[in-house]
């Protein structure tokens, strides 16, 4: 069987001073656990690893098991694996023009509450951002002037908060980027 590529993205680590965790330990952690081809990007949660695992849930069950156990840390994992990302960046291409003057993220939601309902919960406020529900996760945009008083900045104080966690676009195509790299390499072996 075939392994596939994943990305793991981890919730608040290494954010504000907080759940700091080094990425060498991280990328040890992962390789200790059976996972191969273990990589980390920038110092905020980014793991890209092969699986022969297809069941993207009990990935994220055996990374939370992880992290607590050799961490200490309970934030919740949210994995995708490399068809997932292509149909993302399919979508970001279709939905959002870059424009300076708007911020953009993607926001990877927890299978919990993945579903279009979601967009309803966070109230965004059409004059000055933009929700878009894509399966998995929610395109987010926002007018740089405005992202003070976006529903954005206060989502962090919802309980719905603990059940995603959020990438800007660039490191959201720099990881998808990576597991192609990667993707490539292992056909080539």
């Amino acid at each position: 069987m075939a392994s596939s590529v994943y990305v793991a993205f981890l919730r608040g680590i290494n954010v504000g001073g907080n759940n700091m965790v080094s990425m060498k330990a991280l990328k040890e952690a992962f390789e200790r656990a059976g996972f191969a081809d273990v990589s980390t990007y920038i110092n905020s949660g980014n793991v890209l690893f092969r699986s022969k695992a297809t069941d993207a849930r009990r990935l994220e069950r055996k990374i939370d098991d992880l992290l607590t156990a050799g961490f200490g840390l309970t934030g919740k994992t949210v994995v995708r694996n490399q068809a997932e990302m292509e149909q993302l960046l399919k979508t970001i291409e279709k939905t959002w023009r870059p424009d300076p003057d708007w911020r953009y993220n993607v926001i990877f939601l927890r299978h919990a509450i993945d579903n279009p309902g979601v967009v309803k919960d966070l109230a965004a406020k059409p004059e000055i951002e933009r929700v878009v529900y894509c399966p998995g996760t929610l395109l987010w945009s926002a007018r740089a002037d405005g992202f003070a008083r976006s529903a954005m900045v206060k989502l962090s104080a919802r309980p719905l908060y603990r059940e995603m966690t959020v990438r800007n676009l660039n490191t959201t195509t720099k990881v998808l980027q990576l597991m192609r790299r990667m993707n490539d390499a292992g056909a080539s072996r």
